[in-house]
């Protein structure tokens, strides 16, 4: 996709987006064959409810219907909310997973796994689990030393801590309570 179109394609649709509340996380277009794909990522402070993914999906598809930013060849239109798996680039989105554990790499002190206690307008309040029954550690990142952060799925999270919901996985990682896929909006355009 050229930076032409691509810068095009986020000029349409980040008011679209931002009017129903939401953060345009990413436009994607990808090509299979004749046909195309794009994919667009949104997403919010308390995630990304179903309903208003395919609210914003109806809009996307009358507004590039209406325009021409996607010329005459068919496309698949796909609205959809980031997975776990997804880099954490912007302060808002270490602000999204408070109480989460995340892999950080860090530009001086190597990788570090700890949970995202506060965040702040320079970087985050870490907790560092204890290993081998020692207390979990405090710690402190600044943003400026964060080259790469992903969040850690867990498995074995005790009931009760902090973010215990099993309705914001689905928010989150694009799968269902039961562990299936969940097809948030698909549109033929």
């Amino acid at each position: 996709m050229s930076t032409t179109q691509s810068e095009r394609l986020r000029a349409l649709l980040e008011p679209l987006v931002g009017k129903a509340g939401l953060d345009l996380e990413d436009v994607t277009l990808s090509a299979s064959g004749r046909r195309r794909q794009l994919l667009v990522v949104v997403d919010a402070e308390d995630g990304v409810q179903l309903d208003t993914v395919a609210a914003v999906s109806r809009s996307v598809s009358q507004a590039l219907d209406e325009s021409d930013v996607m010329g005459e060849t068919e496309y698949v239109l796909e609205v959809t909310s980031p997975g776990t798996d997804r880099p954490l680039t912007e302060p808002r989105h270490f602000r999204r997973n408070e109480g989460r554990l995340v892999k950080l790499s860090l530009k001086e002190r190597g990788e570090l796994i700890a949970r995202i206690m506060a965040v702040d307008e320079t970087g985050l309040d870490l907790e560092v689990p204890g290993v081998k029954g020692r207390k979990p550690k405090p710690a402190r990142a600044d943003f400026a030393e964060i080259a790469k952060a992903r969040v850690e799925v867990e498995f074995n999270r005790k009931a009760g801590e902090p973010d215990d919901d099993l309705g914001d996985i689905q928010d989150r990682d694009g799968l269902d309570d039961d562990g299936s896929d969940i097809d948030e909006t698909t549109e033929e355009a």
